[in-house]
């Protein structure tokens, strides 16, 4: 594996391992406080980039768009806000970074939906507007 795909996915590891430090942490400590920040970064932080990095490393005409790299740094973006901004909100803090970090993996979602659209279906060419 190499490139995009194992970008995706060494980063879905690190993700993981530091989802699994906070389990660890709120399981000694009795205190689940962190849980929606916890289960935010196995989800988006693990598993998501995980299976992108997969998606990719056998997907090579998507691996090699700029579409690709947009997506990786929206989505790591994201994930840097979403889950330490999630981690703010619900210790009482302002949701600020949680939201920005939101519309982030979401922008990260529409580039990889265009891009996976583009890998099936091709630049459609030749296409005409169609009359109003």
């Amino acid at each position: 594996m190499k490139g995009i795909g194992l970008l995706f996915f060494a980063s879905g590891a690190i993700y993981g391992m530091g989802g699994m430090a906070l389990g660890i942490w709120m399981g000694t400590a009795h205190d689940f406080t962190l849980a929606p920040a916890h289960a935010h970064l196995n989800l988006l932080g693990f598993v998501t980039m995980s299976l992108m990095g997969v998606f990719y490393h056998v997907t090579p005409s998507a691996a090699h768009r700029f579409l690709a790299r947009l997506h990786f740094c929206l989505a790591t973006l994201g994930v840097w806000l979403m889950v330490p901004g999630i981690a703010l909100s619900v210790t009482g803090g302002n949701p600020g970074m949680a939201i920005v970090g939101s519309l982030l993996t979401a922008a990260a979602m529409l580039t990889f939906l265009v891009n996976l659209a583009l890998t099936a279906f091709g630049p459609v060419r030749g296409a005409r507007a169609l009359p109003c």
